[in-house]
């Protein structure tokens, strides 16, 4: 269903240093980075789809954070869920939610909640039992 997301970023070489082993933890390899525009995306190694990519928006203006976007991420394993998060935080980012069930959703959703280090939400989550 999903082809791309694109995180608008305000400071790349920042948001490169959070999110590079943050979708590393992810087993997410990097497919490309173009410090021209300045860009880079993510996807899966055994599908070209979907592809998450960071970079200054196109139309020139400072990125700005979206009230109530949210950027869900999907980890493997409950363990990758809190290695995800640890890194993140270790790189800048800010914690919107620790690592944990969230029954309220379903009874085996395991995620945590946090901010990249220009305020964009993002979710890293397993919907797998331990």
């Amino acid at each position: 269903m999903i082809s791309h997301v694109f995180i608008g970023v305000t400071d790349f070489e920042r948001a490169f240093a959070f999110y590079a082993p943050l979708m590393a933890v992810l087993g997410q390899p990097l497919r490309f980075r173009d410090d021209s525009r300045p860009w880079a995306g993510w996807m899966p190694a055994d599908a070209p789809r979907p592809l998450l990519l960071i970079g200054a928006p196109q139309d020139g203006h400072a990125a700005t954070v979206g009230n109530g976007a949210m950027t869900a991420l999907l980890a493997p394993s409950r363990a990758t869920v809190d290695a995800a998060h640890a890194v993140a935080l270790a790189q800048g980012g800010s914690c919107a939610g620790a690592p944990g069930l969230r029954p309220q959703y379903h009874a085996h959703y395991y995620g945590a909640y946090l901010r990249d280090p220009d305020g964009n939400k993002l979710c890293v989550v397993c919907h797998q039992s331990e």
